[in-house]
């Protein structure tokens, strides 16, 4: 599935306009998001750290159920990494930020292709409850192999968007951010392997 694709589909799970209920509700959960790690860094930076795993998953949550149903978005899913197996979800974006910071601080290209590599790991984990954090990697690895370039300019692909949300005084980056989720939940889920059923 090329791109161009994945972002029509993206746009017609979130109402085809940004003005949409679905969309909407799908940038104020974006908005909810960053506020909570905003507010919450803000007070404490240890608090950034608890929140990002969490918060990460439950963002995917929303956007892969929006992406596999339509329909509805649910505030109350974003919440699901604070009682989906809390200490995996951790460890996961801990050591997710950790090992993107360490590659960035070798070289820009290391971050981004350690970025890329781990970038389907909240959507394994949803798919896979039961995995360690160490099997989720691995198994985003795996699915990013050979993919990483491809991810890559699918993130550049939303530059124009992002510029003209910029100058709208930055508040136009919330209606980017659900088609971006959107889209990448998407490809998740053009990509993702077969479930082997023995």
């Amino acid at each position: 599935m090329d791109r161009a694709e994945l972002k029509a589909r993206a746009k017609a799970q979130l109402g085809n306009g940004i003005f949409q209920n679905t969309w909407l509700m799908a940038a104020l959960v974006c908005f909810i998001q960053g506020a909570i790690i905003s507010v919450a860094s803000s007070f404490l930076a240890i608090a950034n750290i608890v929140l990002a795993g969490p918060m990460a998953y439950g963002l995917s949550v929303v956007f892969l159920k929006n992406a596999r149903e339509g329909g509805e978005i649910k505030i109350e899913d974003l919440f699901a990494g604070f009682s989906n197996d809390f200490l995996q979800i951790f460890l996961m974006g801990l050591l997710q930020s950790l090992f993107i910071a360490l590659g960035s601080v070798v070289f820009v290209i290391p971050g981004i292709i350690v970025s890329m590599a781990l970038s389907m790991v909240w959507y394994i984990k949803i798919d896979h409850p039961s995995y360690t954090w160490k099997e989720a990697f691995a198994a985003s690895r795996d699915m990013t192999n050979g993919r990483k370039m491809e991810l890559f300019i699918l993130s550049l692909s939303f530059i124009g968007w992002i510029l003209v949300g910029l100058l709208c005084f930055g508040i136009g980056i919330l209606f980017v951010m659900p088609y971006m989720n959107a889209t990448m939940a998407q490809w998740y889920l053009a990509n993702k392997p077969a479930e082997v059923v023995l």
